[in-house]
């Protein structure tokens, strides 16, 4: 079997994948792509090539044997940076970001689109990336290459866009030689065990568990998971660790009904689901708690919720690598306890800097002194703040919208109000069918186009590429997924009064 980096880095994960890769490729579950990442990594490692001036790049080809002989012919003739640098040795191949002559030898480059802060230290660096620059190492110096140097360029979180573009602030460059040196001497039986495990004739057993989504959701997983029951420990939410969960199925404790038989130290709303779950009992109400808050309800009552989208490498001033930047909101607008509603929207133009005309428009649709009700407060609270501080003349209004924020999660985060049908979350997504369960007018799959928030981020950061006629329909499918989040605010709303009545 032939490896390529990114072979041997799903086989560090799970060796499995790449047997079900050769024999039972019709179970991959093809929406575990995240194709807006894979488009901004091929971006990022475009602009990176220029990091170091003038560069020699290696034309791809599935003739793997072509691209090395390439290789061999720029190395000979003594290239200083040469990009996408094929390697063949062994039946085990890569292609390399960057290869940079330094003295005495040769710099390796792995660009990743992840960004990184001088702050971070090498510990937050995902072990995979190491894996990924030790398998290409073992294969660059078993061809007869010598590197004396090895290195990650990933995004700086800490770079503001001000005028041109900046490369070299754009980009970090953090050394991992020792590290990934020391990690040669297991190289070659990693790589045959891996080998190994993908050539058998009988699909391997492995154990299932949180490695099956660490680093990557595996495709493979609902075909490893068939077995499992209905409410097996995996499904513990109220942020259970991964490694607790583990260590449970691996001890033999897999139901929940397992689960309530043993001394897993759970915690208050941990327990509850599980209680709820396997007793069948109905929704577990605190309906003391909830008046309290809906007490501090006033109206007219203003329902916000804002869309962002992020830029790996940032278009405009004042922005910087993956920051949020709101592009849109829906408000409905409530004059009275389970009152008539009416609706304002904004959606900003495709391709310009959405920020001024959206705190404009807030501002104007928000008055001074409101009410304003959100979901998961903390996020809009974070971009009003941000506006705020690039807005100053804005500054007052904005911030009398923070100082109004109420959140609708509260009393299902504090977990006064829990029934088994939000499956241990209290996210929107979890509690609007629960507490508003068969209603066609709150049905996300029935949308158009754009079903969660990641699509709407994922498709408008695009959205200035496409034809005319895509984004007419484009923009219409983003309106009405924005609009469904705010009503759906106001249908759990409605349904809290009627609880607690």
């Amino acid at each position: 079997m032939e490896l390529s980096k990114s072979r041997y880095c799903k086989g560090v994960q799970c060796p499995k994948m790449l047997w079900m890769d050769t024999n039972m490729p019709w179970k991959f579950d093809s929406s575990v792509m995240n194709k807006a990442a894979l488009t901004t990594g091929t971006a990022v490692g475009k602009i990176a090539r220029d990091y170091f001036g003038g560069y020699s790049k290696i034309a791809f080809s599935r003739n793997k044997e072509r691209m090395a002989e390439a290789t061999r012919c720029l190395l000979d003739n003594g290239t200083a940076v040469i990009t996408e640098a094929a390697f063949l040795y062994n039946n085990n191949f890569c292609i390399s970001d960057i290869l940079r002559k330094v003295l005495g030898g040769y710099e390796l480059i792995e660009v990743k689109a992840s960004s990184f802060s001088a702050d971070d230290g090498i510990s937050k660096i995902k072990p995979i990336y190491l894996y990924d620059m030790a398998f290409q190492t073992h294969i660059i110096t078993d061809y007869g290459i010598d590197l004396k140097k090895v290195s990650i360029m990933q995004i700086n979180r800490d770079y503001v866009r001000q005028g041109n573009l900046d490369i070299r602030e754009l980009f970090v460059l953090t050394d991992f030689t020792d590290q990934v040196f020391g990690m040669q001497k297991g190289m070659s039986d990693s790589i045959a065990e891996i080998k190994s495990v993908a050539a058998q004739e009988e699909e391997p057993d492995i154990v299932i568990g949180s490695r099956c989504d660490d680093p990557y959701e595996c495709g493979y997983k609902n075909w490893c998971f068939r077995n499992l029951p209905p409410n097996s420990v995996f499904d513990i939410g109220w942020s259970m660790r991964d490694s607790k969960k583990d260590e449970a199925y691996y001890a033999g404790i897999v139901t929940f009904e397992d689960v309530l038989n043993c001394n897993l130290n759970l915690n208050e709303k941990q327990l509850r689901q599980v209680t709820v779950a396997v007793q069948n009992l109905p929704p577990q109400i605190n309906k003391e708690s909830i008046r309290d808050f809906l007490s501090t309800i006033s109206y007219p009552l203003y329902h916000l919720d804002f869309e962002t989208f992020q830029q790996a490498i940032p278009l405009w001033d004042g922005v910087s690598p993956y920051k949020q930047i709101p592009f849109q909101y829906s408000l409905h607008i409530q004059d009275g306890i389970c009152g008539k509603t009416s609706h304002k929207e904004f959606l900003a133009k495709e391709g310009l800097d959405p920020r001024r005309q959206l705190a404009e428009r807030l501002c104007a649709d928000i008055p001074l002194n409101a009410c304003v009700m959100v979901y998961n407060k903390s996020f809009e609270k974070g971009r009003i703040n941000e506006l705020a501080k690039l807005f100053p003349d804005l500054s007052e209004h904005l911030m009398s919208i923070n100082d109004g924020m109420i959140d609708l999660a509260v009393p299902f985060q504090s977990g006064d109000y829990y029934c088994q049908e939000m499956g241990g979350s209290y996210s929107i997504k979890s509690v609007l069918p629960a507490l508003c369960p068969d209603d066609p007018e709150l049905n996300y799959n029935a949308l158009s186009l754009i079903h969660n928030g990641s699509e709407a981020m994922e498709t408008y950061a695009t959205l200035h590429e496409q034809p005319p006629e895509a984004i007419a329909e484009i923009r219409v499918a983003l309106l009405a997924y924005c609009h469904l989040d705010t009503l759906a605010m106001v249908k759990v709303l409605e349904r809290l009064y009627t609880i607690t009545r």
